[in-house]
């Protein structure tokens, strides 16, 4: 592994993939500078991950503001700390900030931060807030406290998961209430989210999910009625001194339909909301958080209030759509964590669309009349950006592979999209 010594800082991103793009396309554009993309060496590789992200996916491959390296172990928790110094080592002669595109990771650094602060510098939480957010079902202890609304609830555990009634009606969510420890088990039918329409279909989910290596406990939630356009993300980022820095929110065009990547973004449009911004900003700074943020939520049309679902403790996947809107989430990070520059809050009104998914899949399968009118006004205008399409950044090898991972993304997505329809 080499490593650029004339750059005055080195970016090193954790897990491939759009995200990870996003975060070096960011650094490129404020500093031009190249970051290292790193993930753990795999013994094969899939046409699925070599799509989407696991063994270096294409949105990383060919690319010139960045360098690709394997990490033995990297994700083992027991060797984890280990890999990181030992990259650090080969990388000494910088001074290298450590991000992550994946909670499991962002939970790993957290939890062994005073080790790690020692070689990189870590824009993220201490373990003490960990252990009050680290699952849904505390952050919404969390809601309750602050008064933040998210949907009717009930909590489900492995000892008590015999369900006679719910206080709301079907259809119903189930989902882990610890993410990172269900990413990690495995079971025929496994899904991010599932939707149950009936107590039978309820059981036979959460007995399946428990069946698993799953322990922890489960949320049952009750389901807000609306397609991926009543769906809300909100990225953010927190200085040292726990006061909010940047704050930006987008409206989901459409949302991954396969069940493995449910809720994940394929395409947002900037959106502003200053009261739900300011409830989220005094929530942030009352409990002392610094570093990123992404939270998920939905409108609920049937009484005007924003639910939300969840937080992580990084920024989102399609969190590029804030430096695409001309605030630049990384050189915020930078500003605050490196070179001390302080930062009033900004709120970002600027509309912007940002997509994954090539323009005319995503105005071929979106319901939303009025988004699409505006999000085709936008792309007129010049306000828009592919996640993966960047002219500074763009050779013919790169050119070819992406015009083809855009034919499968239109493939992929149609057959999804028709059989959800259908």
């Amino acid at each position: 592994m080499t490593c650029i010594k004339e750059q005055p800082f080195l970016p090193i991103i954790i897990q491939s993939g759009q995200h990870a793009y996003g975060v070096a396309r960011s650094f490129y554009e404020a500093y031009r500078i190249k970051s290292l993309v790193i993930e753990p060496t795999v013994k094969g590789a899939t046409m699925r991950s070599l799509f989407l992200g696991g063994s270096q996916g294409i949105a990383t491959q060919n690319s010139s503001i960045l360098d690709f390296h394997y990490v033995e172990r990297l994700d083992d928790p027991t060797h984890f700390v280990q890999a990181l110094i030992e990259v650090a080592m080969q990388c000494q002669q910088n001074k290298l900030i450590l991000i992550v595109c994946d909670c499991y990771y962002a939970e790993l650094i957290i939890e062994n931060k005073e080790r790690l602060e020692t070689y990189f510098i870590l824009p993220y939480i201490d373990q003490a807030l960990l252990k009050k957010v680290q699952t849904k079902e505390k952050f919404y202890q969390l809601c309750d406290q602050y008064k933040l609304n998210y949907p009717k609830t009930m909590i489900i555990t492995n000892e008590h998961h015999a369900v006679s009634e719910l206080p709301f009606q079907y259809p119903i969510i189930i989902k882990p209430s610890n993410a990172v420890t269900y990413t990690h088990c495995s079971f025929p039918e496994k899904k991010k989210i599932f939707l149950a329409n009936n107590a039978s279909e309820m059981q036979y989910i959460i007995r399946s999910i428990y069946r698993s290596s799953y322990e922890d406990s489960l949320i049952v939630q009750e389901f807000i009625p609306g397609d991926d356009s009543s769906i809300r993300v909100l990225d953010v980022f927190v200085g040292r001194d726990h006061k909010v820095k940047l704050m930006c929110v987008s409206n989901k065009l459409l949302e991954d339909p396969s069940p493995q990547n449910k809720g994940i973004s394929l395409a947002v449009m900037t959106d502003y909301d200053e009261q739900l911004m300011d409830s989220i900003r005094y929530f942030l700074e009352d409990i002392g958080y610094t570093g990123f943020a992404n939270f998920d939520m939905k409108y609920d049309a049937r009484d005007g209030i924003y639910k939300l679902f969840e937080m992580n403790l990084r920024a989102g996947a399609s969190s590029y759509y804030v430096t695409a809107s001309g605030h630049n989430l990384m050189q915020y990070m930078v500003d605050d964590y490196l070179l001390g520059v302080y930062h009033e809050r900004t709120y970002v009104q600027t509309k912007h669309l940002w997509s994954l998914l090539p323009l005319k899949t995503l105005f071929k399968h979106m319901n939303n009349e009025k988004l699409k009118l505006e999000a085709k006004r936008l792309v007129k205008e010049g306000q828009y950006t592919d996640a993966l399409l960047y002219k500074e950044d763009m050779n013919i090898k790169r050119w070819m592979k992406l015009k083809l991972y855009n034919q499968y993304l239109h493939v992929k997505y149609s057959k999804y999209f028709n059989e959800s329809d259908g």
